[in-house]
This record gives C-alpha cells, structure tokens and sequence, in this order.
C-alpha cells in the first residue's frame, strides 16, 4: 500500500531529531569497558567533522597538540583515529599492518576508481594482491624501470628543449613539469601519448593534453574530499556538496578517454603479428583469464591504467613545485645546489640518471621537501579489520586511521627547527630514507599499504630537479615580490599542492646546443 506523501513530509522532519536523540544516547552510553584514546567531545550527527577546516591535515595537527600524538574523533557516525607521531605510525602501519591493511569503501573509491577496482582503494584481498604484484614485477622491479629508462632521458630532453624555446619568459613551471611526466607515464602504460598538444579535442586524441590535466587534478580533489554521504550515509542520496555529481562527470570522462585507448590496444591485438609493447598490452592479457583468482574485467583494465597515469604524473610535479619553490625562496640553496652539479657533471652535458648518487645534496634537497611538503599530508585511510589495541587504548573494528605525515614531518621532538626548510639536516644521514622504515619520514607510506611505485617516482623528480637546476638560472616572475615572501599556500586533496602555481623566469646556463 503506497503511503500519504504528508506522511513521508513528517517522516523527514522528525527522522534527523530522532537520529539526535539516538546519537546522543549512544555518546552518554557507550561500552562501559571501552577505552578509546583522547579526543574532542562529538556533536550529535556529524560528530567532529565541524572541527576539520579546509586543509584538513593543518585542523588535526592543530588538535593533536591538545589531545595527543593518537586522538580519537568520530565523523559522522564514524569512529575515527588519527595517528600524528612517529612512533603511532609505527605501531599501525608495522606491528598491526595486518590489522589496518584495508580500505573503507567511500563515494570516491566507487564513483571514480571503477568499484573499488584500482590499487589505491580496492580492499585487502585477491584484487588489491594481483594489483600490488604486477606493479612490482611488471613496473616496478629492477628490469623493468631499466626497460624505461630511454623514454624517460628522451622525455626529459624534450622537456629542457620546451623550456628552452620559452626562455626568458614568465611560465607556469607545474605545466611544463606535467607535460613531462605524463609523456613517461603515457609512453609507459599506453605505448604512447593518447592526447593532442592543442587545446581543441578531435576524434583522433579525444582529449588535449591541457583537458587530461585537468581530469587528473580533479581525480586528485574528490579523492581527497570529506564527503557528508561517506560519514553520514542517512544523507548521502541528497550529495549536499555535489562530491558525487563530480565525481560521476569524471568517470564518464575517464570512460570516454579509456574506450579509445582501449579500442585502439584491441584493434592491435587482431594483427598476425602482435607483439604486447606497453602495460596495457599485458592488462588486456589478463582479461578473463581462468588462472587469475579474481575476474579481471576492462573495468580492472581502466583502474589499473588509471593508479599509474595519476601516481605517476602529478605526484612526481607537484613535488618538484614545491621543490622549486622552497628553493627560490633561499637562492643560496640554489647556488650550493650548482656548485654541486657542476663540480660532478660539469658544464656540457645533462645531468643523467646514473649521476644522481653522486649528489648528495640533491638527494638532501628532494628529502627536505618531502619532509615539509609530502605528497599525501594524509595517507590514504586504513580501516581495522578486527579490534586491537594500541598504547593501552581500545581501536575497535570498522575504525577509520589516519596517519597525518604532515604532522609527523613538523614534530619539534625529532626535527630541529621543523618549520625551516635546511637540507643541511639530511647530509650524513643515509640511514633516513624514503624506504618506509624510518617512520618519522613516510613520504611513500609503509607496510603492506605503502605506494609501490615510489622508485619510478624518485627517478623521475630527482632527474627532473637536478636538470631544472642545471639548466636554468631561475627568478620569480612578479618582480615585486621578494623571494622570502613566496607565497606557500596549500591547496588539499589527496596530493596537496600549491594552491597559486608557481610562475618564474628561466634563463638557460648550459651552452645552446645542448638544448637542440
């Protein structure tokens, strides 16, 4: 029998003063036994998500200097723990990495990441195992990023030529940097690059260069979002901020530009003499396969490509931005930078793959930065398998983590100065690493869950800097700002950038030929 509609208007005006009192309630008469860590008092409904500004890692750093290197917060109806010191860190991502290997399945991991399909976001199990062992077999290993290493010295002197051909003007430095990566990573995953240099879209590309940038800016946004629908599920159908609309848009964009690949890849496959010649050759490979213990469909195919042209590409640019920018602010740095360069590689020719562990304080340079500036202020969430305990404090299962490398790059009882950019501070310290086993430095995360292709993209900022550095004298564009007063503001989502790109002057300091 089909209910009055008055009846549905009254249910939804008592249903959220009923929700109140039942949250209430559940706050005044929790497990008498639980004991959970420190943490802000939650409000009814949405909890402490009214305590979370628009750069979130900033607003729980803020917290946790009230309540604690672990605080507990709820979100929603979301129990939530966010570790903000070196040694919570370890206690989650070593000694229970079992526990807190999974993912909890938010709008983005659906909407934009095919189901849950990719790396990043599928569950512990059978998808994220297959994920995880091509990409360090396939990609990843030894052999294969050796296998890439002329796409990636090719790229990088087109890269220096185009910047050559701008010289002496104002550019925005993040696109030229993206330009380069996403050339490797399109190279790399598709055999080539799928996008047209012009601003126009036609049959042949689908989307420009410009366009693709775009979608992956804004995978990087939504899949960094506090989505009301995620912590308070009652109201995600009304998408009060339009996350899921966005994030729907975009996978249909995503669709648009992988069935072209794709089609373009199958079409290849029907030729006598194929021969697989790029990683999506090898996906497609895998589609239906009886072997596999999963069912690898083009939806995986989709998600997989897309883990490597997002981790690949904007990553690697907005570390070196940010590089850049801390550097332009001490010109001095640059200065020691050269001297090292030159004094290693000289004047008359790039700076190679194969020279950079023989500049230590390039290394030191790129480890500062991700000190102060790493790509994921947050890691990706982890979510508890099953209750535990860490520090005395209960963590019950379905328990959101977060590990907040933004703070634990700050914490004035490990970093001297924290604040102030020094790479001094990595020179004779080979033991601190990116490696994910000094966990007061976590760049690329650790355990189970830690970013696999993390080697690609160090050889791909590090080049890439030293290059920038050593082709190029560098000054800001804006003339009347002083390059101490840099502005650093930050933009969140799951890599945080800057949030005014960097605009500066390049004037070449190598002899011409080499730029041709």
């Amino acid at each position: 029998m089909e209910l009055p509609y008055w009846f549905a208007i009254i249910v939804s005006c008592l249903l959220p003063i009923f929700v109140a009192i039942i949250t209430k309630l559940h706050f005044q008469f929790q497990r008498p036994n639980s004991n959970l860590p420190p943490g802000p008092k939650p409000w009814p409904i949405i909890g402490n998500l009214n305590q979370i500004g628009d750069l979130p890692h900033r607003s729980l750093h803020n917290l946790s200097k009230t309540y604690g290197p672990i605080m507990h917060l709820k979100f929603g109806s979301f129990h939530v723990v966010i570790a903000s010191s070196s040694e919570m860190a370890k206690q989650i991502l070593k000694t229970n990495d079992h526990i807190f290997a999974t993912r909890p399945q938010i709008a983005a991991g659906k909407h934009t990441c095919y189901d849950f399909s990719n790396v990043t976001w599928a569950p512990y199990g059978p998808q994220w195992r297959l994920g995880r062992k091509i990409y360090l077999s396939k990609l990843f290993s030894s052999k294969g990023l050796e296998s890439y290493h002329e796409i990636r010295a090719q790229e990088r002197h087109a890269f220096m030529s185009r910047l050559f051909a701008v010289s002496d003007k104002p550019v925005v430095l993040k696109d030229h940097l993206f330009h380069f990566t996403l050339s490797v990573i399109s190279r790399i995953v598709m055999g080539k690059k799928y996008f047209s240099e012009s601003e126009v879209e036609d049959e042949e590309f689908v989307v420009s260069r410009e366009g693709f940038q775009e979608m992956l800016e804004e995978l990087f946004v939504l899949n960094g979002v506090l989505n009301i629908g995620d912590w308070i599920p009652w109201l995600g159908f009304l998408d009060l901020q339009g996350y899921v609309k966005r994030m729907k848009d975009l996978r249909k964009r995503f669709d648009r530009f992988y069935q072209h690949v794709i089609g373009d890849h199958m079409a290849r496959r029907t030729q006598i003499d194929f021969v697989p010649k790029d990683f999506l050759d090898f996906l497609l490979g895998l589609v239906k396969d009886p072997s596999l213990d999963v069912d690898f469909t083009l939806n995986s195919v989709k998600a997989f490509a897309l883990d490597q042209m997002a981790g690949g590409t904007d990553t690697a640019a907005t570390t070196v931005e940010w590089a850049m920018s801390e550097l332009m602010k001490q010109p001095n740095l640059i200065k020691k930078a050269n001297e090292e360069i030159d004094r290693v590689v000289g004047r008359e020719r790039w700076v190679e793959e194969t020279d950079i562990p023989n500049l230590p304080y390039l290394d030191a340079i790129i480890k500062e930065t991700l000190r102060l500036h790493p790509v994921a202020v947050l890691l990706a969430p982890h979510m508890a398998l099953e209750d535990c305990e860490i520090e005395g404090f209960d963590i019950r299962k379905g328990t959101m983590v977060y590990v907040n490398t933004w703070s634990i790059g700050r914490d004035p009882s490990v970093w001297e100065s924290p604040e102030d950019f020094c790479p001094e501070r990595f020179l004779g310290k080979k033991e601190i690493d990116v490696k994910g086993q000094n966990f007061e430095f976590l760049p690329f995360g650790s355990g189970r869950r830690m970013c696999p292709g993390y080697k690609l993209g160090l050889k791909m900022v590090s080049s890439s800097l030293a290059n920038l550095l050593h082709g190029f004298t560098w000054r800001l564009a804006d003339e009347n700002v002083k390059p101490q007063d840099l502005d650093m503001e930050e933009h969140f989502g799951l890599a945080t950038v800057r949030k005014f790109p960097l605009v500066a002057v390049g004037q070449p300091r190598l002899p011409q030929h080499l730029f041709y």
